[in-house]
């Protein structure tokens, strides 16, 4: 991966708006009408955008999660559900029960809930109630999640080939030093329903040597790996009763042996990670603190770690890096600009939130990003301008750091 070694690098968590043209063309294929011309349409945009984002300074580009169906502007899971076309052994049965039942899962006595059960739609309930709210709530009806019904398999060779070729294409297109494509991890891909599995556990391994395929292809391919994860913080608040902190630390690091035992033997030089704790628009008061899950999220086999840094429920994190030490040889990725508010930060801010990084961990360790992914979040002008204040913001930490001028575009 690219370091800071003369400037600070920029880069964003994965998804970025669609245009109305691909969100057409994909809403038309999902409903067995697709062009004939969508391969092409696809590689273009991707293009497109990887041009653009080199023109808002962002150095380290993806594909803006493209290949990943997303067929309306608002769209939280796109991250998610891709993988419902790529895996074999699932299925949809109509059975939404698993949206609101509690699952007894390891270790002890804890309940892995649905998502109606979260601490802070309980809290704020009248809010997630009310439409005017601003608070995304999921629609009026449940989006179809499948079970697994039968013996996983990877199935989307032909898929993560074409995310790979648009990607290296764009690349080679546009003169971009380093790309990268977001995959999702086992943890949070076992939270559908399982109806096959003997246990939690085995659910969690059979997803892992699935989605290792889909590793495997983007890093043998020179792509950077990022690996999709909010389970590791945001399952906290989908526990009942409440767990203490060391009972939901011994619970995720199941899900972290997964995810490493799917990425054993791949280069950590090639890998970074992307924590958070659900991008959807709410209070989030009953987030888990970055202290509670940093020494976890640090066992994962990733050469760096993005992790939400920008929005008002977690900035104040930034402290937890004045008493945890940064692994040799690792990289972090804090998000400095927040797909949280529409308000679009300015570059002095986000240069002195780069700033306070870079005197923790030393500027070479450190590569602004952005807090979660800016597609499907908000609106596509503003996170044109989002990316702009980025990298402008990284232009003013690199002059404060090295000098004016060093390291210049």
């Amino acid at each position: 991966m690219l370091r800071s070694t003369d400037r600070i690098q920029t880069t964003h968590a994965g998804s970025l708006p669609r245009t109305p043209e691909l969100i057409a063309a994909n809403a038309a294929r999902e409903a067995g009408a697709a062009r004939a011309d969508f391969p092409e349409l696809l590689a273009a945009a991707v293009t497109d955008l990887v041009r653009r984002q080199l023109d808002a300074g962002i150095t380290v580009v993806g594909d803006g999660e493209y290949g990943k169906s997303m067929t309306s502007a608002i769209d939280y899971g796109a991250w998610w559900s891709y993988s419902f076309q790529r895996t074999g052994g699932l299925e949809l049965d109509g059975d939404l029960s698993w949206l609101t039942e509690r699952r007894l899962s390891t270790p002890g006595q804890v309940r892995l809930t649905g998502f109606a059960h979260r601490r802070d739609r309980q809290r704020f309930a009248e809010a997630y109630a009310d439409p005017a709210s601003g608070i995304f709530t999921g629609g009026t009806e449940p989006k179809p999640f499948p079970t697994a019904t039968g013996p996983l398999t990877y199935t989307g060779q032909d898929a993560v080939a074409s995310d790979v070729a648009n990607l290296r294409r764009a690349l080679a297109a546009t003169g971009a030093e380093e790309g990268f494509l977001t995959a999702l991890s086992p943890g949070s891909a076992s939270r559908i329903a399982n109806r096959y599995y003997a246990t939690d556990e085995e659910f969690l391994y059979a997803w892992a040597d699935v989605l290792r395929e889909e590793y495997r292809a983007i890093i043998d391919a020179g792509l950077v790996l990022q690996i999709d994860d909010p389970s590791v913080a945001e399952n906290f608040d989908q526990i009942e009763p409440e767990p203490s902190v060391e009972d939901y630390a011994r619970f995720t690091e199941v899900r972290v042996e997964a995810l490493n035992h799917a990425l054993r033997g791949l280069p950590e030089d090639r890998i970074r990670f992307h924590l958070c704790w659900g991008s959807w628009h709410g209070p989030h008061t009953t987030d888990l603190p970055l202290r509670d899950i940093v020494g976890t999220m640090l066992k994962i086999n990733a050469g760096a770690y993005s992790f939400e840094a920008a929005n008002v429920r977690h900035e104040h994190e930034w402290r937890v890096w004045e008493d945890v030490t940064l692994p040799e040889g690792k990289l972090l990725l804090p998000g400095v600009v927040s797909h949280a508010t529409n308000v679009v930060e300015h570059p002095e801010l986000v240069a002195d939130r780069i700033e306070r990084f870079a005197r923790l961990v030393g500027r070479e360790n450190v590569i602004a990003s952005t807090d979660c992914g800016l597609g499907g979040r908000i609106h596509p002008q503003i996170a044109a301008a989002k990316l702009e204040a980025l990298g402008q913001g990284a232009e003013l930490a690199t002059q404060r750091l090295w000098g004016a001028r060093a390291g210049g575009r």
